[in-house]
């Protein structure tokens, strides 16, 4: 019975190894019904697959990959202050000067720690980071080498330290040790790019010295010159860059290049082109970046739109005949200077846009800001030419849908520029396409920085504003306030206008609270274009009421600012805020108005004092009020006495003494000898 068992085992366990061994074969079978040469094609592809299996490398992923990963879920939020605005929320800011002053504030502080990192390396030796952050630690690290060797010299270059090389350069020089062609060339780079100065440490002694004088005067003096040397770096003459030059006995094309870029660089121009009038003389062929340099420099040399423009052909017909392959930056120095050639730059820019589609370099931004800037001269701003909104349309065109990347620092000024042109011409359509290639992924970087964002977003709303029905306008206003916009109160004073225009005068309440987060109820202009609006015309007794409050809270503002910054209601101010009180039916905070035109010298509107007696006829007020009226009228000499004295002698109930007085007033217009008020409107 065992043995059977045994043998019935044996035999299932058979079976099953061939059915799992033949079962794809089974159901190939199946599937094409048994033919042998679908049979055969099938087995022949599953073995060529299984042969051809190849397993895949290991993928190795970089420390900020989770990082990236994560950032690439997450958009931008339109609704948050920006992230450098983040850690406080106390010092989020409301209007457009708290944010640039927040953000000098940042980098200034960044600034000082930069500073302090690298006069200190010594202090912070330890990185915490994970990974790594190559600009948390200190630049300047100590000098290891202190010998009088070429090997020094290499490391005091990729340091940066300007003086230090040049003196151990002429140390080796006065040991009679040669000093090996490629090391000069960086020697060269370093003191040409940084103008024979060192770039950290720049400028310490005189700040030392400022700060011990005593004397303001002679403070801001030396304020001012430190300031010219930081930001005005001249080329000097016979500096180190070229004595060093001198001193080599063979030079080649390399030297020539740091020179010349070099001072192309610090302003240098006709040196630069004597330079390389020296070089072609001594037969060496300029390379690409010299071509650039003095490309982007010919203009300086010739005062002519028409000559400035044969210059430029001349340099690239000679460029032409050295065989050198122009690049971006060649293109672009071309038409950065043809910027400056007057009418003459506009065929040729056309032209110089065509050559770079042949060669196949695709214009950068900073192309078409260029391209921009030649042909929208601001006295040919006319709707009769148009040639220029054109050109953007096709630029559009060409940028939509594109993650646009930084190819220099003259980037950020084509969005700028692009939405003023839209401005010139009124050209909607056209300023819409600009939007939406700034908000395509992460291109609103390159609008840059928060002056230029401000003047980008600026222009667009005050086109908006002009041209847009107000449900656009303040749909669009919502969205960009205050994360990314904060208006000024000129285009504030656009809203209000957009808000006339659509008769949405019940949303300035909403307007008002906006002006007051932005700090401008300290503009009395604006906040009397508020009141002159509310006060035109009657509307229904909600929107009445919410006007009254508002007018309320904008005399409240003029009077919290009047010692600070003296400002004073006008009559045509008081005159609304009295009339908006009147109509929201806080008739004792409008007679409180009133003798305020006597205490300031203001004159009240006729319309007013009619308005205000209507008010006393309906029950808001009595007859002696009334009499008031007419006498305060009188006292401010007002034409509409003798017509205010009738209507109160016809429609109140009066004592035979207050009749007495209107009748003398309805007869003669004047009650008393009039006050001498000073009219200010």
């Amino acid at each position: 019975m065992a043995a059977l068992r045994l043998r019935v085992g044996h035999s299932a366990q058979r079976n099953c190894r061939f059915w799992v061994n033949n079962f794809e074969h089974l159901w190939i079978n199946r599937r094409f019904g048994w033919t042998p040469a679908p049979r055969q094609q099938i087995e022949e592809a599953y073995k060529e697959t299984s042969e051809t299996i190849v397993v895949p490398r290991r993928k190795t992923w970089s420390k900020e990959a989770v990082l990236e990963a994560l950032a690439s879920t997450v958009s931008r939020d339109l609704t948050a202050f920006p992230h450098r605005f983040q850690d406080d929320p106390y010092l989020s800011p409301q209007t457009f000067a708290e944010s640039m002053t927040y953000t000098l504030t940042h980098q200034s502080g960044t600034s000082a720690a930069k500073y302090f990192i690298s006069c200190n390396p010594k202090l912070f030796t330890k990185d915490f980071a994970e990974p790594h952050i190559p600009c948390l630690m200190p630049e300047a690290v100590p000098l290891h080498l202190e010998e009088v060797t070429e090997e020094a010299l290499k490391e005091r270059i990729s340091l940066r330290k300007v003086s230090a090389a040049v003196d151990l350069h002429d140390q080796l020089l006065q040991v009679g040790t040669a000093v090996s062609m490629e090391t000069t060339h960086d020697l060269l780079d370093l003191i040409c790019l940084h103008c024979d100065r060192d770039p950290d440490r720049e400028g310490e002694p005189e700040l030392e010295d400022f700060v011990e004088e005593s004397d303001k005067k002679v403070k801001k003096k030396k304020w001012n010159v430190l300031l010219s040397k930081r930001t005005n770096s001249t080329w000097k003459e016979n500096n180190n860059a070229e004595r060093i030059f001198h001193l080599l006995p063979e030079r080649d094309a390399r030297c020539y290049s740091a020179l010349i870029r070099g001072m192309v660089m610090h302003g240098a121009y006709a040196k630069a082109f004597s330079c390389y009038a020296d070089m072609l003389n001594a037969r060496l062929a300029p390379d690409l970046h010299i071509f650039n340099a003095l490309l982007s420099a010919a203009f300086h040399l010739r005062q002519n739109s028409m000559e400035r423009r044969d210059f430029l052909l001349e340099l690239l017909t000679q460029m032409s005949k050295q065989e050198v392959q122009p690049n971006l930056q060649t293109f672009n120095s071309v038409l950065g200077s043809l910027r400056h050639c007057g009418v003459y730059g506009k065929p040729t820019s056309l032209e110089t846009l065509n050559e770079m589609k042949a060669l196949g370099i695709a214009p950068s931004l900073t192309s078409y800001y260029y391209i921009l800037q030649i042909f929208n001269k601001r006295e040919h701003v006319h709707e009769s030419n148009r040639f220029v909104t054109v050109l953007l349309q096709e630029m559009m065109s060409l940028l939509e849908g594109q993650r646009l990347t930084c190819q220099g620092p003259d980037d950020v000024y084509f969005f700028m520029t692009a939405v003023k042109i839209c401005v010139a011409y009124k050209d909607m359509e056209l300023a819409y396409k600009v939007q939406s290639v700034v908000e395509f992924g992460e291109n609103w970087r390159l609008l840059g920085n928060p002056y230029q964002q401000k003047v980008f977003y600026g222009n667009f709303f005050s086109l908006l504003c002009m041209l847009e029905p107000v449900d656009a306008v303040l749909a669009w206003y919502r969205r960009h306030y205050p994360s990314l916009y904060y208006p000024s109160h000129v285009e504030l004073g656009n809203l209000l206008q957009a808000l006339d225009t659509d008769s949405r005068l019940d949303l300035l309440p909403a307007i008002w609270n906006d002006i007051r987060c932005l700090r401008y109820d300290t503009n009395a202009s604006l906040m009397e274009e508020l009141l002159s609006l509310m006060s035109r015309d009657r509307h229904s007794p909600e929107v009445q009421r919410s006007f009254g409050e508002c007018a309320l809270e904008v005399q409240r503002a003029f009077e919290e600012n009047k010692e600070r910054l003296g400002l004073v209601l006008s009559s045509t101010a008081l005159s609304n805020v009295t009339a908006l009180l009147l109509r929201a039916d806080k008739t004792q905070q409008a007679w409180d108005m009133l003798p305020l035109f006597k205490s300031r010298n203001r004159v009240p509107r006729e319309d007013l004092m009619e308005e205000c007696l209507t008010v006393c006829r309906g029950g808001g007020g009595s007859a002696e009020r009334a009499v008031e009226l007419v006498q305060l009228s009188a006292a401010f000499s007002l034409s509409a006495t003798s017509r205010l004295a009738k209507f109160t002698l016809a429609q109140f109930q009066l004592t035979e003494e207050q009749r007495a007085v209107l009748s003398d007033l309805e007869s003669a217009g004047l009650a008393e000898t009039p006050v001498n008020v000073h009219r200010r409107t």
